[in-house]
């Protein structure tokens, strides 16, 4: 092990004992955490939505629920939803990665802010 990753090694359990360093970066941690929950509720929401929907889709035109729901052919409404599905699962990463920009703009300051007041301790 060379010196630079004993000092290294070092410098990181000095840093679990300094309690105001920890306090700052536990409220940094907070701080990235409330930026990112929003978009990651929203993204594992309508993804699973989004595959519900297409899996109900692909269940009415490939299987007999048509028939029990009353629905004479199936196979048309059965591919539409299917894939509006689709189209949902599509666009879910992108509006995740807006919600996530919009967020990010947002506690930007106060983010940079606390860090460079860690960074210069």
């Amino acid at each position: 092990m060379n010196k630079n990753d004993q000092e290294f090694i070092i410098q990181k359990i000095r840093t679990q004992y300094t309690e105001k360093q920890t306090a700052e970066l536990d409220a940094l941690r907070a701080l990235d955490a409330k930026v990112k929950r929003p978009a990651k509720v929203f993204a594992y929401t309508f993804g699973s939505v989004a595959a519900l929907v297409m899996g109900s889709g692909m269940s009415l035109a490939m299987t007999d629920i048509g028939a029990s729901l009353g629905i004479s052919e199936p196979m048309r409404p059965g591919i539409v939803i299917g894939v509006a599905g689709m189209l949902m699962a599509i666009i879910n990463y992108p509006v995740y990665k807006k919600i996530l920009s919009s967020r990010k703009k947002k506690y930007a300051d106060k983010i940079i802010a606390l860090s460079d007041k860690i960074m210069s301790k």
